[in-house]
Parts: C-alpha cells; structure tokens; sequence
C-alpha cells in the first residue's frame, strides 16, 4: 500500500505571494493533512526532488519542510525506501470527530428525492438474493465454464491492445460483436435482424431502463406479467409508468384480459420464450393476438428472451420479434445466463426506425459500453467456443432439472405444485393454502437455504405462494439434501399463514 500511495500526487499548494516562507506553507499542509486523517501512518509521500518539480519550486524549501517534519516525529525516514508517514503515530486519536447525522429534517430531505425514485422500495439485498448454494436463483454452473479459454481469449486481447481500443467506441457497440449475434439470433433465434440494428447494453436490466426512457413518459400505462419480473418492474416505477397487470395461464398472457383492462397501453413487458416465474410459453394464438394488439394500439412490446437457449423437451422456441411485421417489438438478450453474471453483456435488437433515438438516449447515459469484454466475447462467439457451451451446458442442466423434478416428487408427491421445469434453469413450485412463502424463506435462510419466494412477483394482493427454485448451480449431489431439507422447513411448526403477511 505504501508504495502505491507514493505514486499519487498530493494535495499540496505554495503561494509566492504569501507572506509565510515556503518551507513553512509545506510544513503546515503536510501537518494538517496528517492530523485530519488523510496521510495514514506507514504511508510513503513523494521524495523532496518529486515534490519540488511538482510545486515548480526549489528543492531547499522543500527539504527544510521535511526536515522539521522528521524533527518533531511527523515523518520517519527508512534507508534506501524513502519517507513515510511516522507509524507510530495513533491511527485515529489526534483526527477531528466524525459529523453527527445529518441535521436535516427528514420529510425536508425525502422531498430532495426525485418523485419516481421515492416510489421505489428502499433497497435492501433479501436474505436469499445473491448466495450461494443450493435453489439460488439465475446462477449458472459457474465452475463448468470453459475459464482456460476466455483467459486466453482475455490475454490475447490485454497483451496486444490496438489504439482504437482504448479511444471512444460506436454507441452502439463493437461491430465485430454485433456481427456474430446478429448470426447467432438469425440461426438458433429467427430473430430477423442485422448488426446495425443491435445495441449492446450492460446486461438485460440496461436494456429494459434504456427501452423505457425512449418508448415511455411518466404515467403510461404499461402491461406487466401477473406474476412477472420484479427488477423490470421496478425500472418502470422508476419512470413513474402506470402498471397494468395482466394475468398468465398455461398458454402465457391473457391478451384479452390485457385489452379489458386498458387496450391502449402504451407498451408490453413479456418473457414470451420462458415467462417468469411460472416457466409457461406463450403459445401461437397468444402471439399472434399480442401483435395484433400492438400493431392497432401503435403499442410497443418490450420482448425479454433471458434464458431461451435451455429448453429439455423441444428445440428452443422462435422469438416473438420473428414474426412481428409491424416493427413493433424491441427484443432484449443477455449472456448474464448462458455465461456468467459479472459480464455483464446483453443487446437489443430494434426496429429500424427507432436505432436513431436509442442512439440519442445511449449516447447521453453512459456513451458506449466497454471494449474489452467485447472484443472477447466476439472470438468466444466467432471461433465456436459460445455454442459449444451451450450444448454442453444444456446437457448439464437438464440432468440437474430431472433430479430435481424426481426429487420433488418423491418426497413431495402431490403436495407441491411443479411449474416451468421444461426449459431455463429454474422452476417454480406452489405451496398448500395457509403457508407464507416470505417468512418460510426468511426463516429458510437463517439455515442457509435460499429459497426466492413467489408472492412478491405479483402486484396484486391476490397472490400465490410457493419458491421459484434455481438448479443451475445446484449440484446433483446438493439436490437430493436440498429438497430433503426444504421438507423440514415446510415441516417447521412456525410457518405463517398470508393473511399474517405485512
């Protein structure tokens, strides 16, 4: 840590004018800055001769300050390292007190907050999201990926940067990358796109916010999937959209109830392929009467395709952007699922006449994404490694979903309800009437067992209960415990009842 910090340039002023000498103006910035904390003890400061070029003056006021700053124990000297801060001086003893909180009222400091932010739920991490173990949710099985590949693939590109790399990119992303996902949609996706159409985005959550702040104002009405995608619905309270939740069956959204509720929303957040949480696909009529809507509504359909490569008793279903000819649906993608999380890559494929506006609003937000993991992912993809992975890790996951379906039922039988276990890495499973999904889970988690729970992916009150349960990074040798030891939860003799539910 020393040696990094001595490579920082400090703080530090002189002023020719002033009437204090300069080795008397170093002194007291050095003493200050070591009594307020912002020096620490042991760390290493610039050498007289780097400080005194720094400062555009002599080296001898400088090697006067430090001198009188060793004299009175401030700084240390160590033969053949340089100049440190004394480390025998008290870490925290001689700096200010740290501020009180903040005096200002509270309701005085929420009206500081834009409107719609005020809207969302505060943050605060649930205690299943993000651990891992077994039934976490959209982890994949992070220790079969192929690492030595991307590595290299990684040195390749870090050893022998090109100086277009390093300058601004093209909003829309790398055109190399855009290439092969446009192939990669048009083989395994009948997507019906080309690379200018594609905007690469940081993750699927960028793509819908992005999405959002094009097609919508503050109070549009917008269909949301009854049980639906909680972070998507978040963003569109963010933007203080009005949401109009619509109802899913075993053929995926009611478009007829959609149109009884508002048949002129001015959009359509669907998970068509693979709905969340339920697993249903929206079947043929269903698309069709959807695009039909939108086509006479002049509404848009914001279509998230997250996990469609992993489907177990079917080869994976069309994109409902195939067969929209009205050019009124905005397909989002992600490799948050097929690769890894931390990525961090996803696109959008838009209709032609929208690439301009999505251009304008990009461009303001953040200006283009990053290079590197770009140019990566674009070999990953061009020299096979991607669908390679995929097969493979479609095989690998369906063996994990039959083990955890045969698990279900054999220690479950009828008493659990199994939803969505043909395709993606998760299912969903209800519960009998009486039990609370969020206290289950809370209490679930104190035993490291992380169960996401169904109710909060509804808006109305009249909410199911039951866990959305991930297996992607689930073992086979974890899930047979695992349900075993969701038995003995359910079978706690603690579990509430949804009507004690705040």
């Amino acid at each position: 840590m020393s040696k990094v910090a001595a490579t920082f340039t400090l703080v530090i002023s002189v002023n020719r004018k002033s009437g204090r000498p300069l080795h008397r103006q170093i002194y007291d910035a050095f003493r200050c800055m070591i009594v307020a904390g912002s020096l620490s003890s042991g760390q290493q400061i610039p050498s007289t001769r780097t400080l005194a070029s720094e400062l555009g003056i002599s080296r001898i006021p400088v090697l006067n300050a430090y001198g009188q700053l060793l004299a009175e124990g401030y700084f240390e000297a160590r033969v053949g390292a340089g100049t440190f801060v004394c480390s025998s001086l008290p870490g925290q003893a001689s700096r200010p007190e740290k501020r009180g909180k903040s005096r200002i009222p509270e309701n005085l400091a929420r009206r500081r907050v834009a409107r719609t932010a005020g809207m969302l739920p505060r943050f605060a991490r649930a205690p299943w999201a993000g651990r891992e173990g077994a039934f976490d949710l959209s982890q994949g099985a992070l220790d079969e990926f192929p690492h030595k590949v991307w590595a290299n693939l990684l040195a390749r590109h870090g050893r022998n940067p090109h100086t277009s790399s390093l300058r601004y990119g093209d909003s829309l992303g790398l055109q190399r990358l855009r290439e092969v996902i446009a192939i990669y949609l048009r083989t395994s996706r009948a997507v019906r796109c080309e690379p200018q159409q594609i905007m690469i985005v940081s993750g699927s959550q960028q793509a819908v916010d992005l999405s959002t702040r094009v097609l919508l104002d503050p109070g549009s009405p917008v269909w949301m999937e009854e049980p639906g995608y909680w972070l998507a619905r978040h963003v569109l309270i963010a933007a203080g959209c009005r949401i109009v939740p619509v109802p899913v069956d075993a053929e995926g959204l009611e478009v007829t109830a959609g149109m009884r509720r508002c048949r002129t929303a001015r959009a359509a957040f669907v998970t068509p392929s693979h709905q969340f949480p339920l697993g249903v696909t929206v079947s043929a009529s269903r698309r069709l009467s959807l695009l039909e809507w939108a086509r006479k509504a002049g509404a848009w359909i914001i279509e998230d395709d997250y996990d469609s490569e992993y489907r177990y008793e079917s080869k994976p279903v069309a994109s409902l952007q195939g067969l929209d000819e009205g050019s009124r649906v905005i397909y989002i993608g992600t490799f948050s699922k097929v690769l890894f999380p931390s990525l961090r890559i996803g696109y959008l494929v838009l209709p032609p006449d929208l690439v301009d506006r999505f251009l304008s609003m990009r461009y303001a937000m953040d200006v283009n994404p990053p290079h590197l993991y770009q140019a990566v992912l674009a070999d990953f993809i061009g020299e096979g490694h991607f669908s390679r992975h995929i097969r493979r890790m479609r095989t690998l996951y369906e063996e994990r979903r039959t083990l955890l379906v045969d698990s279900l039922q054999r220690i479950f039988g009828s008493r659990l309800q199994i939803l969505g276990d043909r395709a993606g890495m998760h299912l969903t499973v209800t519960l009998p009437n009486g039990l609370n999904d969020v206290e289950i889970a809370n209490r679930a988690a104190r035993e490291s067992l992380w169960l996401w729970p169904l109710s909060p992916s509804y808006i109305t009150k009249a909410a199911a209960h039951g866990f959305i349960l991930g297996y992607g990074s689930t073992t086979p040798k974890e899930i047979p415990r695992a349900v075993e030891h969701l038995r003995a939860v359910l079978d706690a003799p603690d579990n509430g009842s949804p009507a004690s539910r705040t």
